[in-house]
């Protein structure tokens, strides 16, 4: 297994290249954002351990630009921030993990061979189905070029169904996930915020499929060429 290392701190990049390869992962290291940049834009590592402060690019940079290119290695953020914003903004800008410093090499390993058994998964930043897309970050929604003001709730409630594009969930799956924490209640609250989904986005955003749930509906291969040639 290949990894990129990209941290400019000498000792412990020395350190993390000592440990990783005992553990038998081929470590390369570089030591600025824009070199690490360039070097994970090839697509030849297996995963990449990237710092946060760096010289020339942040690691937040190198994960945006990454993305943006269509590159789906998983990435292990290193920070001193330990905050709940810095590790939310790492993950939202497309990271895989985070961990604060100082840490253990033991964590670290388990963490990476967790993100290696996953793989490299298309992840991408903006979710998108037909004219429909969504922006976990910025918590950005537009049908077309139509920005949408939704709330907090139901914000939450296309996020998880845009990340399962066709995929059929039922009200009590739905509910446990977009009203977390929440005493289990009436199950038609869902259906009553499909319903507002379908006033400000249009009625064809959230499809009902009859006894099973619903589902944010995949464009048909046809319909997409159709678009493209028109």
């Amino acid at each position: 297994m290949r990894l990129l290392v990209v941290e400019d701190e000498g000792g412990l990049a020395a350190t993390l290249r000592r440990g990783l390869s005992a553990e038998g992962f081929a470590v390369e290291v570089v030591a600025d954002g824009l070199r690490g940049l360039q070097r994970a834009s090839t697509g030849a590592f297996d995963a990449i351990i990237l710092d946060v402060m760096l010289p020339r690019l942040s690691g937040h940079q190198v994960v945006r630009q990454l993305r943006a290119r269509q590159v789906w290695t998983p990435v292990l953020i290193l920070s001193a921030k330990d905050g709940d914003y810095d590790q939310a903004d790492g993950l939202d800008e497309g990271a895989d993990d985070y961990l604060t410093k100082p840490f253990s090499f033991v964590v670290l390993i388990a963490r990476l061979r967790a993100l290696l058994r996953r793989g490299a998964q298309p992840r991408p930043a903006v979710l998108r189905a037909g004219p429909l897309s969504l922006d976990p970050a910025t918590r950005r929604v537009t049908v077309g070029e139509r920005p949408v003001e939704l709330t907090a709730r139901e914000f939450g409630l296309l996020e998880y169904l845009m990340r399962r594009p066709g995929a059929v969930m039922g009200k009590r799956e739905l509910y446990a996930h977009v009203w977390d924490g929440v005493v289990l209640g009436d199950l038609n609250v869902v259906e009553v915020y499909v319903g507002y989904l379908r006033r400000k986005l249009g009625d064809d955003a959230v499809e009902t499929v009859r006894g099973a749930g619903y589902r944010v509906p995949v464009p048909d291969a046809a319909d997409l060429s159709g678009r493209d040639s028109a």
